[in-house]
């Protein structure tokens, strides 16, 4: 196996993202997937998936030419577009100096064949190599049911910046 990391740059390569991330989300899974192998909170449409690519490009992981995982960049322009994280973007506002310059990760999936590959991350390391120069930090949330997805984030250096609860759930703010 011989994984690419790269940004995406093509229609398809969204659609393909697309496709990963509906296999993810919980009303898909079974109670004991969820949490096995977690899961997946948001739903982009194509529009909203494509304005973000424009802005600051999503990272993504290729095998063969097809997109087996991928990490979603989201510049805090988009910090009213999806309603769920609204508060996320408020925490930070209030967490981080107002001249700290941060992107959000706003979504990492990894196709499930391809998991405990160091996939996730070799995500964040490509992440992190693309965006250097122009953001400090990489802040994302984890809702607290899904431990696999805290764990991993911990475990590439992810720290614990606050711990809050918004639409009935725990929620994780970390950064990078």
């Amino acid at each position: 196996m011989a994984v690419e990391y790269t940004r995406a740059s093509h229609r398809e390569e969204l659609q393909e993202i697309l496709v990963l991330q509906k296999k993810n989300l919980p009303f898909q899974r079974s109670k004991n997937e969820l949490e096995k192998e977690g899961f997946v909170t948001i739903s982009h449409t194509l529009d909203l998936l494509k304005a973000m690519n424009e802005i600051c490009p999503h990272i993504i992981a290729k095998d063969q030419g097809k997109v087996i995982g991928y990490a979603l960049c989201m510049h805090p322009h988009f910090s009213k577009e999806i309603p769920i994280l609204v508060p996320m973007f408020q925490k930070i506002r209030e967490l981080l100096p107002a001249d700290q310059t941060f992107i959000v990760m706003g979504q990492i999936c990894i196709d499930k064949s391809y998991r405990g590959q160091g996939i996730f991350r070799g995500l964040y390391k490509a992440m992190k190599k693309y965006l250097d120069r122009s953001f400090e930090l990489i802040v994302t949330e984890v809702d607290g049911r899904n431990k696999r997805s805290l764990n991993a984030h911990l475990a590439c250096g992810f720290t614990i910046k606050k711990k809050y609860q918004s639409d009935g759930r725990d929620w994780y703010l970390i950064v990078l």
